[in-house]
């Protein structure tokens, strides 16, 4: 089984959940409990490595089968994050190539799952190190969403670069944004940079020009879901930020792996999720708007290139000339 945090009920309670199927981590998927792009990712790996485990089948052909219907259903769970579509890819394609019988492709499909997850902690690092060279002593880093330890395997992209950073000694503090409707930057982020001592601020997410406006931001510094070749695609208001951080002439920053990276398309060709209206209308139980209001509810947004200052990969810091070269991909 694949044990994982429900995130929808922190910061109030941890709870562990077993996932025991292919089922199991579709449900955690779509219904966030477990989130962000990476650890999205490396938990349909998991889900693929269930099938391998626990199938009884007796022919490879039939396990192979088998990888293939449960990859139809995971794909099917989020449709933004490129990650949860390259590592299915990653993993069916070592199944195909891999020789033997359903013994051996069983052993490679849950080999390959756990060596994504050991993978992510060692990009995430990396990726840390080239980000805290962005970081100064002193900074307040002003982020959105949740980018940490809890939306990867471990350490955490945007969140990364701060921990890198506050690891070469450098005095770095936090601003979290709240990120409405589902409140990851006060729920999660909030709850990991605490957990952790790391000095952090939370604002609603309608205080950014404020704070911005008053010098008490000196970098930002984001996740990604999908970085297309003309934009990045990334938790809803991240747009705003970065027009905001334009404005104010505040370095905005996107940290994200290179597998969270999409040369095959522009963002008018990405799908952006819809997602329930009552994640608008209610704050967890609590109705906050009249009954039948019509609702707007997109998962995501999409900010162009042009208003990104780097992106931080774990090969390198991409600066916009770099970033221009990938948009004509």
């Amino acid at each position: 089984m694949v044990v994982i945090i429900d995130q929808t009920k922190l910061p109030n309670e941890v709870v562990w959940v077993e996932l025991k199927n292919t089922s199991d981590v579709a449900s955690a998927i779509k219904e966030m409990k477990v989130r962000g792009a990476p650890l999205i990712g490396v938990t349909a790996a998991y889900g693929l490595g269930l099938v391998a485990f626990h199938s009884k089948s007796e022919k490879r052909e039939d396990l192979l089968k088998e990888l293939e219907k449960a990859a139809e259903v995971l794909r099917k769970t989020r449709p933004t994050a490129v990650n949860l579509f390259w590592a299915i890819d990653r993993v069916m394609k070592r199944a195909r190539e891999t020789s033997g019988g359903k013994e051996e492709l069983a052993e490679a499909v849950v080999a390959e799952a756990r060596r994504m997850a050991d993978e992510d902690v060692e990009v995430n690092r990396k990726m840390g190190k080239f980000g805290a060279q962005l970081i100064e002593d002193g900074d307040t880093v002003l982020t959105h969403c949740n980018a940490g330890s809890l939306a990867t395997v471990d350490y955490g992209t945007a969140l990364g670069v701060v921990r890198a950073a506050l690891e070469e000694g450098k005095n770095v503090k936090v601003i979290a944004s709240e990120t409405r409707p589902k409140l990851q930057g006060a729920r999660l982020t909030c709850y990991e940079l605490m957990r952790d001592g790391i000095p952090v601020t939370l604002i609603t997410d309608t205080m950014v020009g404020y704070v911005m406006s008053k010098g008490l931001v000196d970098k930002v510094v984001v996740g990604a879901d999908r970085v297309v070749r003309d934009a990045v695609l990334n938790k809803i208001g991240t747009y705003n930020v970065a027009v905001l951080a334009m404005e104010h002439g505040i370095p905005f920053y996107v940290a994200a792996p290179t597998s969270t990276m999409d040369s095959s398309r522009t963002s008018e060709e990405a799908v952006i999720e819809e997602r329930s209206p009552i994640e608008v209308t209610n704050v967890r139980s609590e109705r906050i708007a009249p009954e039948g209001v019509k609702v707007l509810n997109p998962a995501f947004d999409i900010t162009p290139l042009e208003y990104v200052d780097a992106v931080i990969t774990e090969k390198g810091i991409l600066y916009p000339e770099v970033l221009l070269k990938f948009a004509e991909k």
